[in-house]
């Protein structure tokens, strides 16, 4: 059976009712059932987990299988963490934006592609269908909206995802579109964990995302089959280009918000344990979602079933097939950001300086570039 088109998801108008209950940010009494959700969604799989640490202390083994379930359930409790930590910089209401002129589907694409890998290894199938719209936000949070959004849908779909980028007939705003099926899936069945809902963590971080940046949010539910619509007012409209230009000026800064890419995941290759920790304090306080490996070939099978957004290495593991898995990478995803940090100095020179492929940071200056580094690699792919 041949779906409808991806613009049937659009309606004339987004209901009120709609995009109150789905759409707006929580208000103030329904913060502590979020927080006990919080609770339940970091205490449920950290429960499980300390079963099979349990387990293998009383028994001395564990299988290929438990210790697979058990990374599984502790990843599900990091990231619940994370996006609680999301959320709570959401709710402070001191984000700082910088409107920019960006291509939707574009940005959209670009997401996906960093993400293939682990959509594929779910079982997912990803369809896309979308327009040329350039809309007025801030690169940043569109980032971490759009995998928010990609987020909470693999979670909750099954077998397929469609997303699509249209503009409806009026006003003349640009949307991102998104349909699946919802029913359970087999690997949380494994994990032990009951099954993500359509109102997850995830869902609330989209939601609170979307209102953060002025956008409209509208979820429809028939049966099993959801339809998402998220609405940009900022469409650029050349007709009315005087408009969005004074949108530009509307009381937002010119300064990215504190934690710009607040949620993004990095991957760090460092053999010695004082180089991950000296990594790990410069970076601290971006919000980032870490992870280490101790080799090349560790980075390499780490890759093999998800792309990180960037991955940090020491120079003393560059080598030629560093090399390889970075033109892998940038094959699928170009402008992929790697930066090397250098066994001393203080530099910090950008990729693509002096026909470098990677940006470059010295060790004695890591706390101090290392933050602005990533964030200035990673912001080429918006």
């Amino acid at each position: 059976m041949v779906p409808p088109p991806m613009n049937a998801i659009l309606k004339p108008t987004l209901a009120t009712d709609s995009e109150a209950a789905s759409g707006g940010s929580l208000a103030a009494d329904a913060w502590p059932e979020l927080a006990a959700q919080i609770g339940r969604e970091v205490g449920g799989p950290l429960s499980a987990a300390l079963e099979r640490v349990i387990q293998l202390t009383t028994t001395g083994r564990i299988d290929r299988g438990g210790l697979r379930a058990l990374r599984a359930e502790i990843e599900r409790a990091r990231r619940a963490g994370m996006v609680a930590q999301q959320l709570a910089r959401y709710a402070s209401k001191r984000l700082r934006q910088s409107h920019e002129r960006l291509n939707l589907a574009g940005t959209l694409q670009s997401v996906l592609a960093q993400r293939s890998r682990e959509v594929g290894s779910r079982g997912i199938q990803v369809r896309q269908s979308t327009r040329p719209i350039e809309v007025l936000v801030d690169p940043a949070l569109l980032f971490g909206l759009l995998n928010a959004l990609l987020d909470w849908a693999i979670e909750c779909a099954h077998a397929s995802i469609d997303f699509g980028v249209d503009t409806r007939s009026w006003p003349a705003h640009g949307c991102v579109l998104c349909r699946f099926t919802h029913e359970p899936r087999q690997e949380d069945a494994l994990a032990d964990i009951d099954a993500p809902t359509l109102d997850s963590l995830n869902w609330h971080l989209l939601r609170q995302g979307a209102a953060a940046m002025g956008l409209l949010l509208d979820r429809e539910v028939d049966g099993n089959r959801v339809s998402l619509a998220l609405e940009f007012p900022r469409t650029v409209n050349e007709s009315i280009e005087g408009v969005t230009a004074i949108d530009l000026e509307d009381g937002f800064g010119t300064s990215l918000n504190s934690k710009p890419l607040a949620g993004s995941h990095v991957l760090v290759v460092a053999a010695r344990r004082e180089m991950r920790m000296a990594v790990r304090s410069a970076i601290a306080d971006m919000g980032l979602l870490l992870d280490f490996v101790g080799s090349v070939d560790e980075a390499i099978g780490f890759c093999r079933e998800a792309l990180p957004h960037a991955i940090v290495f020491e120079a003393a593991l560059r080598s030629e097939r560093l090399d390889t898995l970075a033109d892998e990478i940038r094959d699928e995803v170009p402008g992929f950001a790697f930066v090397e940090v250098a066994e001393e100095g203080e530099a910090f020179e950008v990729s693509g300086f002096n026909g470098q492929n990677y940006a470059r940071v010295g060790r004695d200056g890591l706390a101090k570039s290392l933050p602005s580094a990533i964030v200035f690699e990673l912001s080429k792919s918006f």
